[in-house]
């Protein structure tokens, strides 16, 4: 009870430096917490969405389920085993499913029979006999509408049972609606069946049927559940052939939390498959669940390398605060050792003032984490918000685990300067009071040029990956992602700027040997404060630099991965709209089928492929759609053949008109030697002039001047001749599919050359809108205007789906998260570190007040000091900063694949990132200024003075 009073005491005397440790707690524990909270969010968004892009032929999520009763001719075993089936459907399979069913569909079909009229054939004609069954589904009446007659009774009508059929049914049967038919059961006994009404679906998109065009009733007569099974299962009159349950979940409503409920259910279905030949099982999307979570591992790793640097940054916070309360503490501590107290006393004193700030911060960082996840699911990009439709986060078992995790590493962190604190007695304690120079501990373990190299070394690693990867056309899951490869430049930003520290007293005595005969009395007192007491503020230095670079860091990866993700969808694409026209064409209709197939074999010898003559539809029409700036026509084969001196083979050919051209395509600046624009200003000045791509130059030797000859299936070679080499053009990717695949070529000529000599083929018509113009306005224009579109498409619309993929979202919303934490806690602790060290310094400034220098003077000093100590960190913080975004961002490579990095990855900057940065530094220390400035100009020298006497 003692200690307890004993620490409350301590913590309301230090009330302040209490209160802002507790709140870097709970931001340290909201943000670990946070992380599985966002990923399970995120990744529960990307399943769904996964399972939406997957173009399957089921409905997402859907399991079917079949028995076939082979080898069982009881009738009495076939029902006790359809009993069995029901009950492991119903009873095992489906309360493993952790989510609503849309539908759960259960059919029974029996054994065929042949089925015929129940009048006697004309004379002279064969009794016709079809062979079908009879089949029914459970609550079938909801989902159906009548196209003609009425729906059957639920009992035998004059000794006849009523049925339905389908459209295609009843033409089968080849009869009419009310038509007696007759066929035998088991027994031999006569069955009357009869047609009373034609069927279909009531709405088109309804899931509720196993075959979405009904064309598993095609061959069967559909009739009541409860009449089949009555009067003809149980009696056994007829055998039951088979069972299928169709099972549709509420796919959407599948998360990471319940996913293994999904994918139980499927392994049992499974195991009931490999364990009896009986069932047959279709459940497409669990492979597509398997792909998923391959991925969401790496963006799982992706998200933890993200949060490295602002939990250093966290943990350097709450270092910082508590090694200020110990140092306010050290007296005592002394004291307490000096008076026979043992360490283990002191230090379970300081583990009990911990334990019980990091209880708070687990209870309270747990709800703060899913408030931030909340606020960073409509993310639209880096910094940039929209009203979306929320992702679903939950507090669970393991968030709860990552918080009480981070407590204890911050509890561990918090007593590293209490451990340090109690090795000392009072006798040293005064002695380290007297000695103002004091080299810091990373200085002395040479710890900024440890964490230098290793982060070079990562550096090294990850241009070796990138260059296998990129030569041998690998995707990003064929070698490990190693996190270290995203950790490092955190370890680059501590070590480049714990060793710019290093110099900095040099840079303090260069600037005071400047000035020695000039400066005032105030500022060589700044000066000789600040060059005696630079240890002092190392920490805070250290600190601000590690604050402002990782802000400068977390902006230039989100903008890189943005502007890069933005800029491949704009060269895929090439322009804002491409459209496809239908070309009038004499193209021989496609042969059907049929023959003998070695006659279609002799066929395809001796017969070559006919040349198709098209014509040329009218273009002004596209010139004046709606919202357009400017258009153009490219020529576009992807399989031309080519021939050289050195060899032959094939390439891809685009022709275009070289002005419209420039004026529409969309090129990114930086990626050729020249601008763009004067390359297709070298083509112009001669029609034969072909641009070739630096893969076709290499492999086949070739330079600017030698002749290259271009042709295509059907149509002879003609001679062009290579202005120059390129690396890239628009819609041209020049990385390898795979390792086999030999590396994609590249010829671009005159769109008019190529038509005239080698054949007029169909182009695309690619579209430049204007600034605001809306693609909805143009869709319209181009359906009022009747135009024959077989293609069409939409940059734009690229772009708004990528903004919404879980993995941008991801991205964006944890970098977004790491810059404002870093300017909040960076604010948080310059004015807490200026405000302690202003009240220490009472009696001095007193001091100096009693000396005649006036309030100005004194806050002109302590302006000096910020710019000599806290301006300089923030100065190294963006260099360092920009250095390590130069050098790390370009590791975010490794996330994507290789051979889709086209354009090439290329490190962005916004300037909007650096003025809010700015921005930031200047009102921190202004407001720093003007809250000080106020502090000082309530200092009494009378107290001071006292004060000191004391």
């Amino acid at each position: 009870m003692a200690l307890l009073s004993m620490i409350v005491r301590k913590m309301t005397q230090n009330k302040w430096l209490e209160l802002s440790l507790l709140i870097g707690l709970v931001l340290t524990v909201g943000l670990v917490s946070s992380i599985p909270t966002y990923t399970e969010a995120i990744l529960s968004r990307m399943l769904v969405k996964e399972l939406e892009a997957t173009q399957l032929s089921a409905y997402p999520g859907t399991m079917n389920m079949k028995y076939t009763y082979i080898g069982v001719n009881n009738a009495e075993q076939r029902i006790k085993q359809m009993q069995a089936n029901e009950q492991f459907i119903r009873g095992k399979v489906l309360p493993m499913i952790p989510v609503d069913l849309i539908e759960k569909t259960s059919d029974l079909y029996t054994s065929a029979f042949d089925l015929s009229l129940d009048q006697a054939p004309p004379p002279g004609e064969k009794k016709k006999i079809y062979r079908t069954s009879l089949t029914s589904v459970k609550d079938l009446e909801q989902h159906i509408k009548l196209i003609d007659g009425r729906m059957p009774a639920d009992k035998p009508v004059d000794g006849v049972y009523e049925v339905l059929v389908t459209e295609k049914g009843l033409n089968t049967l080849r009869t009419v609606l009310g038509t007696v038919f007759v066929f035998e059961d088991l027994n031999k006994n006569e069955v009357r069946v009869k047609p009373v009404g034609v069927m279909t679906k009531k709405e088109d998109d309804d899931l509720f049927f196993l075959s979405p065009d009904l064309g598993g009733f095609t061959s069967s007569l559909i009739m009541n559940s409860d009449v089949l099974d009555k009067e003809f299962i149980q009696t056994h009159r007829l055998l039951v052939n088979s069972n299928a349950w169709h099972i549709v979940p509420k796919y959407q409503d599948l998360e990471l939390r319940n996913i293994d409920g999904y994918l139980k259910a499927a392994e049992t279905l499974k195991a009931q498959v490999k364990a009896n030949y009986h069932y047959t099982l279709e459940a497409q999307y669990v492979d597509v669940i398997d792909r998923y979570f391959k991925s969401s591992d790496n963006l799982r790793i992706l998200m933890w390398s993200l949060n490295v640097p602002v939990l250093a940054m966290l943990g350097l916070y709450v270092f910082m605060v508590s090694n200020l309360i110990t140092n306010r503490q050290k007296t005592e501590i002394a004291v307490l050792r000096s008076r026979g107290a043992a360490r283990w006393q002191i230090m379970l004193s300081y583990l009990a003032e911990y334990a019980l700030l990091g209880a708070v911060a687990v209870a309270a960082g747990p709800p703060l984490g899913m408030f931030l996840t909340k606020v960073l699911g409509s993310s639209n990009g880096f910094m940039s918000f929209v009203q979306r439709s929320g992702i679903r986060v939950h507090l669970n078992g393991e968030v709860y685990l990552y918080a009480a995790a981070a407590a204890v590493t911050a509890l561990i962190v918090m007593l590293v300067p209490v451990i340090f604190a109690t090795k000392t007695t009072i006798v040293g304690h005064k002695q380290q009071l007297a000695r103002m120079r004091q080299t810091p501990f990373w200085h002395k373990l040479f710890l900024d040029v440890i964490a230098l190299a290793v982060s070079l070394y990562g550096l090294r690693v990850f241009h070796e990956r990138m260059k296998t990867l990129q030569t041998l056309g690998l995707d990003n899951e064929a070698l490990h992602i190693d996190p270290l490869q995203f950790a490092v430049p955190a370890l680059f930003i501590l070590g480049g700027g714990m060793l710019l520290l290093r110099v900095y007293p040099y840079f303090l005595r260069l600037i005071y040997w400047i000035g020695r005969k000039w400066w005032p009395p105030s500022m060589y007192a700044t000066l000789i404060q600040v060059g005696r007491s630079s240890a002092g503020y190392q920490f805070l230095m250290v600190f601000l630099m590690m604050t402002i670079a990782t802000g400068m860091f977390s902006a230039s990866a989100a903008r890189t991965i943005n502007h890069n993700g933005e800029d491949r969808i704009r060269y895929a694409s090439g322009a804002d709209v491409v459209l496809q026209a239908n070309w009038p064409n004499d193209k021989p209709p496609e042969n059907p089928g049929g023959g003998p197939p070695q006659q279609q074999q002799q066929a395809a010898i001796t017969l070559t492929k006919p040349v198709i003559h098209y014509s040329e539809p009218p273009f002004e029409p596209y010139t004046k759609l709606a919202g357009v700036e400017s258009t153009a026509k490219v020529l576009i084969h992807d399989n031309a053949s080519y021939s050289t001196e050195e060899g032959s083979g094939f390439a891809k050919l685009i022709g275009i008109d070289t002005d419209e051209f420039g004026q529409t395509a969309w090129f990114r600046d930086g990626l050729l030697d020249y601008p763009f624009y004067d390359y297709l200003n070298l083509m112009a000045a001669a029609p034969n002039a072909v641009l070739i791509s630096k893969t076709l130059a290499d492999e086949n030797k070739l330079k600017a001047g030698d002749t290259i000859w271009v042709g295509w299936d059907g149509i002879d070679m003609q001679p062009f001749v290579v202005y120059a080499v390129v690396d890239y053009f628009p819609t041209f990717n020049p990385n390898p599919r795979d390792a086999e695949t030999p590396a994609p070529k590249l010829i671009v000529g005159s769109r008019l050359q190529i038509q005239t000599y080698l054949s007029l083929e169909p182009y695309q018509v690619w579209l430049k809108m204007k600034p605001g113009a809306s693609v909805n306005d143009l869709y319209r224009d181009i359906e009022d205007k009747k135009l024959g579109i077989v293609d069409i498409t939409d940059m734009k619309s690229k772009l708004t789906k990528a903004k919404s993929d879980p993995f941008l979202m991801a991205v964006n919303g944890t970098l977004t998260l790491g810059f404002i934490i870093s300017l909040v806690i960076s604010f948080a602790g310059f004015l807490l570190y200026w405000t302690l060290v202003l009240r220490g310094r009472m009696l001095q400034n007193g001091i100096m007040r009693a000396m005649g220098l006036s309030l100005r003077q004194l806050i002109g000093m302590l302006t000096v000091e910020q710019l000599l100590t806290s301006g300089a960190a923030i100065v190294i913080g963006l260099v360092t900063g920009l250095t390590a975004s130069r050098l790390f961002v370009p590791l975010f490579q490794n996330a994507f694949d290789a051979k889709q990095l086209v354009p090439p990855f290329k490190v962005m900057v916004d300037p909007i990132d650096s003025i809010r940065i700015y921005i930031f530094v200047g009102s921190t220390i202004l407001i720093g200024l003007i809250i000080l400035g106020y502090m000082l100009s309530r200092l009494k020298i009378h107290q001071a003075i006292k004060l000191g006497e004391d």
